[in-house]
């Protein structure tokens, strides 16, 4: 590739001097990583459900080149265009995600997905990044003019998606996009008397979930009294990271992923642990951190309060995101069946943080005077 001058007033030149270059320096490790890692970890979980192979590889090898466009193709958008995509996104994936209540496959008890041809779509997956974008909107239009009900119709918004997610149920990911508004809601300049009611409105709805849901009660009478039920997965993953040591066992020698049902998915950073050890680990913790942290350290000069919110949300998605996925495998949480961000298998997971990303570098461009808003 030719080197672009910053004299260089094309679409790719304007992108390259005002990109986080950073960030998305970050982004390539972890898609990078996603290679390595279902190489390492899908061939055995292949051949245990009766798949070919290199079918979850080949699957996966295509789900990333994918999420490298998009996160290309998307942050060479304007804030404007982030928003309009947000929209339509926004819109498709709550009608999928309602679709899934009535065409959705059910897998262990829940109905999240839609069928398609090679692979399952996850449309809730989606509702993360286009709703932390909408709603980020939503409160900056509040703000700026006083009038418009931005914050009433982030919250009913929020309201519906809440209930299909709930119906599904994935109270994880209504955990996450809930924790994620809340946060919005707080830097948008909601009362923080507020705030504390609707973060004890939200510790109702844990205990009201404990209650009501049978497998989150399940997960967490299991977390918090090692006596009761099954505690396999876990158990396997932490003997995972004390085989691993510091260095690990090698590349490939590994034998979580032949036992564990979900080494190539939630439990792939126990993978990472056993054939790279507590040093990988450890570095791979720091690149999700440093992309969390540079994220929020772009936004340090920014005025435009509605960049702020979505750029904060999508940030908050993210790490959260991270967070769940390792501190399940550590037991440090209850078990949560979510994604490692581009690191783990899965296609709609992938994809939808691949647009969550695009939007965060596009609204995170160093934009002078004469951009496009």
């Amino acid at each position: 590739m030719p080197a672009l001058s910053r004299a260089d007033t094309s679409l790719l030149g304007r992108w390259w001097w005002t990109i986080d270059r950073w960030t998305l320096l970050a982004l390539g490790v972890l898609i990078g990583c996603g290679y390595v890692m279902m190489l390492a970890a899908s061939p055995a979980v292949a051949e245990r459900i009766g798949d070919a192979h290199d079918t979850l590889i080949l699957k996966q090898v295509v789900f990333l080149a994918l999420a490298g466009g998009i996160v290309v193709a998307v942050s060479l958008c304007s804030p404007r265009a982030v928003r309009r995509l947000a929209l339509i996104g926004g819109i498709a994936a709550l009608l999928l995600t309602a679709l899934t209540l009535f065409k959705g496959v059910e897998i262990k008890g829940a109905r999240r997905w839609i069928a398609l041809p090679g692979m399952s779509l996850q449309p809730s997956e989606f509702l993360k990044p286009c709703f932390a974008v909408i709603a980020a909107w939503l409160i900056a239009e509040r703000a700026r003019r006083p009038r418009f009900p931005g914050r009433l119709l982030a919250a009913s918004l929020y309201g519906v998606i809440a209930l299909l997610l709930k119906s599904q149920p994935d109270i994880g990911m209504l955990a996450v996009i809930t924790a994620v508004f809340l946060a919005q809601l707080y830097l948008g300049g909601l009362n923080l008397a507020l705030v504390t009611a609707a973060l004890a409105a939200m510790g109702g709805g844990g205990v009201a979930a404990y209650v009501l849901f049978p497998h989150v009660h399940s997960r967490v009478a299991r977390f918090l009294d090692p006596g009761k039920g099954d505690h396999y997965q876990i158990t396997t993953a932490l003997e995972a990271f004390g085989n691993g040591g510091f260095w690990g066992r090698g590349p490939g020698e590994g034998r979580i992923k032949d036992i564990l049902p979900d080494a190539h998915a939630d439990f792939v950073f126990a993978v990472v642990g056993e054939e790279f050890g507590f040093a990988v680990s450890l570095a791979l913790l720091g690149v999700f951190a440093f992309i969390v942290v540079r994220g929020l350290l772009r936004l340090l000069g920014e005025r435009d309060l509605f960049v702020i919110l979505a750029s904060s949300g999508l940030i908050a998605s993210f790490g959260l995101q991270a967070f769940v996925n390792m501190a399940s495998s550590l037991h440090l949480i209850p078990t949560k069946g979510m994604t490692l961000p581009f690191v783990s298998y899965g296609g709609s997971s992938v994809l939808a943080v691949a647009l969550g990303m695009g939007m965060l570098l596009a609204l995170t461009r160093r934009r002078h005077h004469g951009d496009a808003p």
